[in-house]
């Protein structure tokens, strides 16, 4: 059962890459934070990604280190596993109440050996790894999670009991139960971060229906050196493809997906795994099909170009459809936007779909918040205070006020650290004051 301190300095509710620089920022000025993650692990997307773009950085070598300083800072709780129940303001502090889920496993028995899960037999797919390699119904959800604590799926679990003889800590407890939360935090940070658009969003495109076309973290999986097949396969039946294509704007800039607007990223991850698809897989062809390229950032006009420079072919050009051809290839129907404007049927061994970026939860829900009509967190003042929600002592940091990079996720998250520390210092905080840790013990109904 996790302890977490009556009162706390600082609440951030995510523990994506935006939510772990704040909460280290804020740490290492000596606040005491709490740190409220839904996932079993702490990391966010991020660490399910190959490199970054543009330096081509390995995420996990970026991710893992904030990931471990978190975990074993004296001044931050981290609550894995837990949702967010509400966040209401009681005068001056904010009466915060999590659930933390069960994980039909004692955290303070479990060592992380992984033998429940090797002698487990049901499987499901690994949704870490694209869906591409399986789990057991008892798991760690993938080799550098932290916490390193198993979980078990309760709707796979059939209960044979092979799990609790093969724990030599006795650690397994199949009559755990939710448990709440209740803590008090003098400030809060919304770093609840992103997801895809459905992949499905385009029934034109037909992606359910066709196993070589892809989303963009899927392919980020078959790029990583840890994938689920150690090299980049596509999934139909495994062949080393020859022809790769990426289909810009499939979940951005469509008005009638709900998503008009443009996503920043996909250009740039579209060509990032373009570039690395070209050292993996380096006798493909690789096109990618475009309405425009918004390489916006320090450095990204030159990404492109050394992409193009690569052979990476670049389409202007709007997919209309996309249909199975023979050999489980892929046929995209293209209208060109480019000097040729003709309608052409091009095949591919595998196509991806650059899917946008929609926001991963609706924090006003929970916290008191303004969302804004593209359903991100609204900041009243963007350009003079991006982190800044119009609601004493609650700031925003990274993708939950909408599409942006690594890199000014990083910067925000670090804004919204100062804001919030400025924020305790107004109120007379400077440092931790309560030093007396609570277990909650109510148990949920």
């Amino acid at each position: 059962m996790s302890q977490v301190p009556a009162i706390v300095d600082a609440l951030v509710v995510g523990a994506g890459i935006a939510g772990l620089q704040a909460a280290l920022d804020l740490a290492d000025q000596g606040y005491q934070v709490a740190v409220v993650e839904r996932q079993p692990t702490i990391g966010g997307a991020m660490i399910g990604l190959s490199k970054v773009f543009p330096t081509l950085d390995c995420a996990s070598c970026i991710t893992t280190p904030k990931m471990a300083a978190v975990a074993h800072h004296a001044n931050i709780t981290v609550l894995t596993y837990c949702e967010l129940q509400s966040v209401q303001r009681e005068g001056e502090v904010f009466q915060a109440e999590v659930l933390q889920k069960p994980r039909f496993v004692d955290e303070e028995l479990c060592i992380g050996c992984r033998l429940c899960e090797y002698a487990c037999d049901p499987e499901l797919p690994d949704q870490y790894q694209g869906g591409y390699s399986a789990l057991r119904a008892i798991y760690i959800p993938f080799g550098n999670a932290i916490p390193q604590l198993a979980l078990i799926d309760q709707e796979h679990c059939i209960l044979c009991g092979k799990c609790v003889k093969a724990c030599p800590t006795d650690a397994i407890d199949f009559e755990q139960k939710p448990v709440t939360l209740t803590f008090e935090a003098r400030t809060v940070i919304v770093t609840t971060g992103w997801k895809l658009t459905p992949i499905d969003a385009k029934p034109q495109y037909r992606a359910t229906e066709i196993a070589n076309v892809i989303s963009p973290l899927q392919m980020e999986r078959l790029l990583a050196p840890h994938g689920p097949y150690g090299r980049v396969l596509r999934p139909a039946d495994g062949k080393v493809p020859d022809s790769i294509a990426y289909v810009q704007c499939a979940g951005s800039r469509d008005a009638t997906l709900g998503v008009p607007y443009c996503s920043r990223v996909c250009c740039m991850y579209a060509i990032k795994q373009a570039m690395l698809l070209s050292g993996a897989v380096p006798l493909a062809d690789i096109t990618i099909y475009y309405m425009d390229i918004r390489a916006f950032g320090k450095g990204y006009e030159e990404f492109y170009q050394t992409a193009q420079a690569m052979g990476v072919q670049f389409i202007k050009g709007k997919v209309a459809r996309i249909t199975e051809g023979d050999n489980r290839d892929v046929t995209l129907r293209v209208e060109r936007i480019d000097e040729l404007g003709q309608v052409e049927e091009r095949h591919h061994d595998l196509v991806v779909l650059s899917l946008g970026m929609l926001p991963g939860d609706n924090p006003s829900r929970l916290v008191p918040l303004e969302i804004a009509e593209d359903g991100f967190v609204a900041t009243p003042r963007a350009k003079e205070a991006p982190c800044d929600t119009g609601v004493e002592g609650i700031f925003v940091a990274g993708t939950a006020t909408g599409p942006k990079d690594i890199v000014d996720t990083i910067v925000e998250a670090g804004g919204a650290a100062a804001e919030a520390s400025r924020y305790l210092r107004s109120q007379g905080h400077s440092a931790v004051t309560a030093e007396s840790a609570v277990t909650a013990g109510s148990e949920a109904p």
